[in-house]
């Protein structure tokens, strides 16, 4: 296994305070993460995936405990230096897709590098070939609207991947769509890890996406209840095969 870590959890604790009840989402949670992994993390509703989540991609912070993201310890970081260590490191690929509605696909893609202050000529070149990388190199014009639920899902992957991250985090990437066309965001998300190297972080709740992944993290209550090693990782370009051709709006 690689030596380099990407994510480093140490007894993280996260408490929310709604009115006069206080809520212990993390309760002392320990992870690493080592460069190259492809991770799902699984749990019922209320178990903490979602606050672990949060904390991993640097848009909540922990109540206590310390993080360190790929080297830099981030647990004390304010607001500010928080988003420049979301921008600079971290891709995000949600089950809503999130991208701008009234904007064309390849200025939605686009969008973190004007964060990062990238050159315009640079910007464009970048878009179009993380773009070219996700199938979508005909799309470039088009609107969030004139495209099925995988090609916006598509469009996302190829935002998430535009800034070069160490890490991306997916959050029920195929939860919004149907059988094949999970398989086909599952594949996409594979050779992004396998092809360039990049860590992936995966919140599911369904088993069968699990098994793309390496190794699997369980939450039960705000604890890490099992970590273990995905035996037989499956691969969803070859599980692909088993559909009929007609199947699937993910083209």
């Amino acid at each position: 296994m690689p030596d380099k870590t990407v994510i480093e959890l140490e007894n993280i604790r996260k408490v929310y305070t709604m009115g006069e009840s206080r809520v212990l989402a993390l309760n002392g949670v320990n992870l690493t993460v080592f460069h190259g992994e492809m991770v799902a993390v699984m749990g019922s509703s209320g178990s903490g995936k979602s606050t672990l989540l949060n904390i991993i991609g640097c848009l909540d912070k922990p109540t206590e405990g310390t993080y360190v993201l790929d080297g830099e310890n981030v647990s004390t970081l304010d607001k500010n230096q928080l988003a420049a260590i979301r921008n600079k490191k971290l891709g995000f690929v949600f089950q809503g897709f999130n991208l701008l509605g009234r904007v064309s696909v390849m200025n939605n893609v686009i969008l973190p590098l004007i964060y990062a202050g990238v050159e315009k000529k640079e910007m464009a070149a970048r878009a179009e070939e993380a773009l070219k990388w996700v199938g979508l190199s005909k799309y470039l014009n088009h609107y969030p609207y004139q495209m099925s639920g995988g090609q916006q899902q598509r469009v996302a992957i190829a935002r998430a991947l535009v800034n070069n991250p160490s890490l991306v985090l997916a959050d029920e990437p195929t939860g919004a769509l149907d059988s094949k066309t999970s398989i086909e965001i599952i594949s996409v998300i594979q050779r992004l890890n396998m092809e360039k190297g990049i860590t992936v972080v995966m919140v599911t709740h369904e088993k069968d996406i699990s098994l793309y992944c390496q190794r699997l993290i369980y939450l039960r209550d705000g604890r890490i209840t099992e970590d273990s090693p995905i035996s037989n990782q499956r691969n969803a370009t070859d599980d692909l095969a088993a559909f009929p051709a007609e199947a699937g709006v993910g083209h």
